[in-house]
């Protein structure tokens, strides 16, 4: 089912037009300001990096006081998630406020929190930064579309909140190193991204076994994401036909910083079909399996990125529907990274050494010695503990991270870094052409 995509200049697709795009990238962000204000930079707004008050360490007895912005499916199964954390005595939180610009969505997260909180009053907001004024609130989960998860991070942080944002944690990189340079310069924020797998196991064993040594240097890796479905991915979001803009939906305000759109009801309840609105398989989906795998191999900044991406059956997507991505990192390491959404099959993710490697396909971190140092080295299984939906672990970590002030690992230098991937790759596949990331001046450009 194919959307009017008329409303989506060629300028502005993928990349928001790959010349003003580069050329962002390209100025960094120091001294940058009026460069990228020039440019299209998604509509971030720039200045000053905010620095917040810290708000008040949370009681031990105390519930932690949250709210959720974007109650879309995500959002509210997120609300679904953590009114569960509470009612299973695992943590003490309450969601007290939600915001959305759809009224359908805010009415059914509404009733649904209100239904698992009884008597807890929720506030209902359609402009989130009525929410963020709010001084009672501890931390905001935002599941928002990808193109307002910058603005919205950032105005989290600036009101001093703590922040559980969704995957991919920006739409474009020079947003990802905004939203970094404001978390960093808020040291007492607890800013997490939500990418699934994090908290498996199996990785933190590998991240320990490649710092012992145990299969010599780490050459290069494998990982994918792949799925398959004959209505074509993401058209599972219904359509609603009482959807009216202007009456029970801001669609302008949807629009934001991608600037203004002509209706399109495809577009709002699938957008991660549309490049302009998001990255498709490699934000959506592949972070899920690189935030992990990075996390494990520790080999530094991403500075190369070569991708390849094809609409080979989803005519009707605007993103691709297969992409292969190799990255390379400044420590000596080589990624291979594969999505589909035509094809269920994909990598078995493992990690390759040149004296052994580390099989991570199932719960378990298998090490097997390559055949030459077979005498020297053993194979073994490093058991690891099943800890059920990592998800909600993940949710937990983050509240936990709330009340210790701790670091969670999916922290914003770990996000950061698996931004380049995501820019670069998507800009890759859509140009033609490798992309190079400089760490010393955080800038890209073309190889």
């Amino acid at each position: 089912m194919a959307t009017d995509t008329t409303n989506i200049a060629p300028s502005q697709t993928p990349y928001e037009s790959s010349r003003r795009g580069f050329l962002v990238q390209s100025a960094g962000l120091l001294g940058a300001a009026a460069l990228l204000q020039g440019c299209q930079t998604g509509g971030l707004s720039l200045g000053p990096v905010p620095v917040a008050k810290p708000h008040e360490p949370v009681g031990p007895d105390e519930p932690i006081r949250m709210a959720v912005i974007g109650t879309g499916g995500m959002g509210t199964g997120h609300c679904d998630a953590f009114c569960s954390i509470h009612e299973k005595g695992k943590e003490k939180v309450r969601i007290v406020a939600l915001s959305d610009v759809c009224d359908s969505h805010l009415d059914r997260a509404h009733k649904k929190v209100t239904s698992k909180q009884p008597g807890v009053e929720v506030g209902r907001y359609r402009n989130y930064k009525e929410l963020l004024a709010r001084p009672d609130i501890h931390g905001v989960l935002i599941a928002s579309p990808e193109h307002w998860h910058a603005q919205m991070a950032i105005d989290a942080v600036a009101a001093g909140k703590d922040v559980y944002c969704e995957k991919p944690m920006t739409l474009r990189l020079p947003e990802a190193l905004r939203v970094r340079e404001v978390v960093l310069a808020n040291p007492s924020v607890v800013f997490q991204v939500g990418t699934q797998m994090m908290q498996l196991p199996r990785y933190h064993e590998a991240r320990k076994l490649i710092k012992s040594g145990a299969i010599g240097k780490a050459v290069w890796s494998q990982t994918s994401y792949c799925r398959n479905s004959k209505e074509g991915e993401w058209n599972y979001y219904g359509l609603d036909k009482n959807w009216k803009p202007g009456v029970n939906l801001d669609w302008d305000a949807w629009c934001g910083p991608s600037g203004p759109a002509k209706w399109d009801p495809l577009v709002f309840a699938r957008w991660r079909r549309y490049s302009r609105y998001s990255t498709g398989i490699i934000g959506d989906l592949l972070v899920h399996v690189m935030t992990p795998l990075m996390l494990a191999l520790d080999m530094g900044w991403p500075t190369r990125v070569t991708a390849i991406g094809a609409r080979m059956v989803d005519k009707a997507m605007d993103n691709h529907d297969q992409i292969n991505i190799t990255v390379e990192f400044e420590n000596e390491h080589i990624m291979q990274v594969v999505g589909s959404t035509a094809n269920e099959v994909g990598l078995e993710t493992m990690i390759r050494g040149h004296k052994g490697n580390i099989y991570l396909g199932g719960n378990n971190c298998v090490v097997r010695p390559e055949r030459i140092y077979a005498e020297e080295l053993d194979e073994k299984t490093i058991k690891c503990e099943d800890i059920g939906n990592d998800q909600d672990v993940h949710r937990l970590a983050w509240l936990r991270c709330i009340r210790t002030r701790e670091r969670p690992p999916a922290d914003v230098d770990l996000s950061t870094k698996v931004m380049v991937v995501v820019d670069l790759a998507t800009r890759s596949a859509w140009e033609g052409r490798s992309m190079r990331f400089d760490p010393r001046t955080m800038t890209s450009s073309p190889a």
